[in-house]
């Protein structure tokens, strides 16, 4: 099952690297610099900072690597450890992929992640689906 709606990958100063968004309501530069600015004030206050959140009707998972901070949002519904396992699965394939040797050339060029989302569809919602499920 498909549980993850929204992915951020982002560095630890906030720079969104890859996004997928299920429904846009924020510029995700914007949601970036928000999550690492929320990441260090946490980590300021307890060891490890932020791990999840909660708003009204989503959750989100933060998994932080390195150097890279992993964002997934869900359902409140869903099962926060079958997200977690799916952010790993992210994770991982993220890592394999853009490996830190793979870094050492890149060039800030943040478009050469868009085809990221094909690697990792097996864990996304489908917002078109879900549409449809309503009805």
């Amino acid at each position: 099952m498909k549980v993850i709606q929204d992915i951020w990958i982002l560095t630890h100063s906030g720079t969104v690297l890859f996004n997928r968004l299920f429904e846009a309501q924020m510029k995700s530069q914007l949601f970036g610099a928000l999550m690492s600015a929320l990441n260090m004030f946490a980590e300021k206050l307890a060891e490890g900072g932020l791990s999840n959140f909660e708003l009204s009707d989503k959750r989100f998972i933060l998994k932080k690597t390195k150097n890279y901070i992993f964002v997934a949002s869900s359902a409140k519904k869903a099962k926060e450890k079958k997200v977690t396992t799916e952010l790993e699965k992210v994770v991982s394939r993220f890592q394999s992929k853009f490996s830190d040797k793979w870094f050492e050339n890149w060039d800030c060029d943040v478009s050469v992640f868009e085809g990221f989302e094909k690697q990792i569809e097996d864990t996304l919602e489908d917002p078109i689906k879900k549409f449809w499920k309503g009805f």
